[in-house]
């Protein structure tokens, strides 16, 4: 489905305002994990809620990627994405993960979005000892039940 409008931002969110013809020709509901190619630039998201309206969400590092900003002209094109949603732990998570019991389980039950925070947070740490900390954290927070 392909459309054309103008990125909406409000405050420091964006969002890629989906008009309600799409959500309906795309057949996945209103919640529905997509595809997106805007402007030449893909990437996976799912549809959400907000406000009334459906949108998706558009980060900060995407804005930065693309040069897209709030207010923009944007050709979108939107496909239903049923490929499974996986997230791969870096090998020091991991590794931490499974030497826990029960905690590469409540990982591996956690949404994709929920295991994608755990690797950013841990991926996104400057010093090592930063890191370790971080992956401690996870492991008491996924052990805690």
């Amino acid at each position: 489905m392909k459309f054309t409008t103008e990125m909406l931002q409000t405050g420091n969110n964006t969002g890629i305002p989906v008009p309600e013809e799409v959500v309906e020709g795309l057949g996945g509901g209103r919640r529905a994990a997509v595809t997106v190619v805007v402007n030449g630039y893909t990437y996976r998201s799912t549809l959400a809620s907000m406000g009334g309206r459906v949108l998706i969400p558009f980060s900060a590092d995407r804005r930065e990627e693309t040069g897209i900003g709030g207010g923009d002209p944007i050709e979108v094109e939107l496909t239903l994405d049923t490929a499974p949603r996986t997230v791969e732990p870096p090998a020091d998570l991991a590794a931490a993960l499974a030497a826990a019991p029960g905690a590469a389980e409540a990982f591996r039950a956690l949404s994709p979005s929920r295991q994608k925070a755990y690797v950013t947070s841990v991926e996104g740490a400057k010093a090592q000892a930063t890191r370790e900390r971080r992956i401690a954290k996870a492991v008491t927070e996924l052990t805690a039940g």
